[in-house]
């Protein structure tokens, strides 16, 4: 099956490269086509003629990003991810998974996150627009499945990290910002500012991990209903700066400054619809993945998304 990927040059769609399967792959991304032109993603389909599409490409930012820019996140996403939908639709196209978010689901849940409960309610104010426009994404799969009978299908992963992140200390997600903050603080010899008080919990989980996820429900999974696909494992983001401090070799001092945002005290996932469609599934220790994550981050300084 010929698969094209979205967002290919991403974390998430680069992770892909690392993954054997019997699929042929077809990675592309914001420099190949401008999915926020609908005639763009018509080019996209047209050229590469694919069977499936796992559709990952997003505007995407961290805390401070969402919440300056929450219109153009809102905006932006909303035309990707219609304009995409709707040419596979066009093309006839009669798989597509498309990748959602934790943070679509409601700012007062009921614990842990369930997939029946991403409607209840407003998102967290910290990531509204784009929160909304991966809600409409969904929503959008489901019309189309329920006016054209085509499989479209969506995911909902937690907090991705992993190499090949965007490392941009203000756009960027916490952990490649951490890993930047605490190797360039390391290198000059300066204290590490880190917003919030550390103590929000996030479950996050290692980048091959969606991708071979993505694989697995892109050959076994049809049902209208999200799924959530990360690990359901918690740790605190204080927790995270010190597993990050001690890999890279960081002495200094670190200073938290709680005037600054941090989101959600906590959001935790149930991922067991998953696992019982794929008992044998096996996520990456955060610690051997972070380990993995600044050493390709080492290796590659300057030369890293988002400097």
């Amino acid at each position: 099956m010929k698969v094209l990927i979205t967002g290919g040059t991403g974390m998430v769609g680069l992770a892909f490269s690392g993954i054997t399967t019997e699929h042929e792959l077809v990675l592309v991304g914001s420099a190949d086509y401008d999915l926020r032109r609908a005639n763009d993603c018509r080019r996209m389909v047209a050229d590469n003629q694919p069977d499936a599409i796992i559709h990952l490409a997003a505007k995407v930012g961290g805390v401070k990003g969402n919440t300056d820019y929450v219109a153009d996140f809102f905006r932006d996403n909303i035309m990707i991810n219609t304009n995409v939908l709707q040419s596979a639709v066009e093309f006839g196209i009669p798989k597509v998974l498309s990748l959602l978010s934790t943070c679509i689901y409601p700012d007062s849940p009921t614990y842990p996150l369930t997939e029946d409960q991403i409607h209840n309610g407003e998102p967290h104010r910290s990531n509204f627009g784009y929160a909304y426009a991966k809600r409409m994404l969904e929503v959008q799969s489901r019309a189309i499945r329920s006016q054209y009978g085509l499989n479209y299908i969506t995911a909902v992963p937690n907090n991705i990290y992993g190499p090949k992140d965007n490392f941009d200390l203000e756009n960027g997600h916490v952990i490649p910002a951490m890993i930047r903050k605490f190797y360039e603080a390391k290198e000059s010899n300066t204290d590490v500012m880190l917003w919030g008080s550390g103590q929000p919990l996030r479950e996050f989980t290692y980048s091959s991990d969606i991708a071979k996820a993505l694989l697995f429900l892109l050959e076994n999974y049809e049902e209208q209903s999200p799924i959530n696909i990360g690990t359901t494992r918690e740790v605190s983001i204080k927790k995270v700066s010190e597993i990050i401090s001690k890999e890279i070799g960081f002495t200094g001092n670190v200073i938290w400054d709680t005037s600054k945002p941090e989101g959600q005290l906590k959001k935790p996932s149930s991922n067991q619809k998953f696992l019982d469609i794929s008992p044998n599934f096996c996520y990456t220790e955060l610690e051997h993945g972070l380990k993995d994550t600044i050493s390709w981050f080492k290796n590659n300084y300057p030369n890293v998304r988002g400097l």
